[in-house]
C-alpha cells in the first residue's frame, strides 16, 4: 500500500486481470502492450472513501475499455 488511510478512508484489495491478455496467453501469444502477468489475477490495494470511489479509481488506472476486469473486491480491516 502506497498511502495510509486518513479522514475516514478505507482500504480495499482488488483482484484484477486483463481478459485480452488472458485470451492471448492461452494461445501462446503475447499482448502488444500489456505484460503476460496480466493473464493472472494481480492484487492492488486502494485507499478510498468507499467501495464506489475505490472502483472509480481502479477504472481510471485499469480501464475496462483496455480489457481489465475486476475479479474481486475486499474491504480490508486495519
Amino acid at each position: 500500500m502506497l498511502q495510509l488511510p486518513t479522514n475516514g478512508q478505507l482500504v480495499f484489495e482488488f483482484s484484477i486481470y486483463n481478459k485480452a491478455v488472458r485470451s492471448l496467453v492461452k494461445e501462446n501469444q503475447s499482448h502488444a502492450i500489456f505484460d503476460d502477468k496480466w493473464a493472472d489475477n494481480l492484487i492492488h490495494d486502494v485507499v478510498a472513501l468507499d467501495e464506489d470511489d475505490a472502483r472509480r479509481l481502479v477504472a481510471e488506472r485499469y480501464s475496462p475499455d483496455d480489457g481489465f476486469v475486476i475479479d474481486a473486491v475486499v474491504q480490508m480491516d486495519l
